[in-house]
């Protein structure tokens, strides 16, 4: 019988999730002969993505000003002008990038962790110590699903700022002229809303990631 190309595909990336689980355990392994183990990678990670999330703040922030600027044109190089926001939109963009691959990393992580805390609750002999590690487990995992959730919440605020900025930025690409300012300007009402909105979902975000840090780093 003829393998059909999407089984293969199937059977492809089975193998190849396999072979990562693989990589990743032999990964938590060795850092734990090293006196590393997976609760710390996690605080690691968790402060990775909050240092990213508050080099994003400071960069939307910085790209609104830049876009705002353009209130003051009154007439002069625009090529330079489409430089400016073309890099302010690249920067932010690529540290859009930067936090997914973060919460990412943290996913991964947390998931190898939880897995192993609940498998070794049947190891106990002492019921006490049990029910306090499974308490304990409960209000980390509850901390982390806000954690994750406000990281992703202010990373889904991300996608309506960078498509406002990109798509101005296209468009003052082709269209060098004042009807490419007034574009820029009618839409700076909507841009300055839209980072607002952002800014709020990110200081929840890093308040959560700290907490979480605090927590676990009792």
């Amino acid at each position: 019988m003829q393998t059909s190309k999407s089984t293969t595909r199937i059977i492809s990336i089975s193998f190849f999730t396999l072979a990562l689980l693989g990589c990743q355990s032999a990964y938590y392994g060795a850092l734990e002969k090293v006196g590393i183990h997976k609760r710390d990678v996690m605080v690691s990670r968790v402060e990775s993505a909050n240092e990213t999330q508050l080099e994003a703040k400071q960069q939307f922030q910085t790209a609104l000003q830049k876009f705002k600027s353009v209130r003051q044109f009154n007439g002069g190089n625009l090529e330079n002008i489409y430089e400016t926001l073309n890099d302010e939109y690249e920067t932010s963009a690529a540290l859009a990038d930067k936090i997914n691959s973060r919460i990412n990393d943290i996913e991964s992580v947390s998931d190898a962790l939880f897995e192993e805390w609940e498998k070794e609750l049947s190891e106990y002999t002492s019921e006490s110590l049990k029910q306090k590690s499974a308490q304990q487990l409960t209000k980390t995992k509850s901390q982390y699903r806000r954690l994750i959730r406000a990281m992703k919440n202010a990373e889904t605020s991300m996608k309506p700022v960078l498509n406002v900025f990109k798509d101005q930025v296209l468009f003052l690409k082709h269209n060098l002229n004042a009807q490419a300012i007034a574009s820029l300007k009618g839409e700076l009402n909507n841009i300055e809303s839209n980072v607002a909105t952002l800014i709020k979902q990110m200081n929840k975000s890093i308040d959560e990631a700290n907490q979480f840090i605090k927590t676990m780093s009792q």
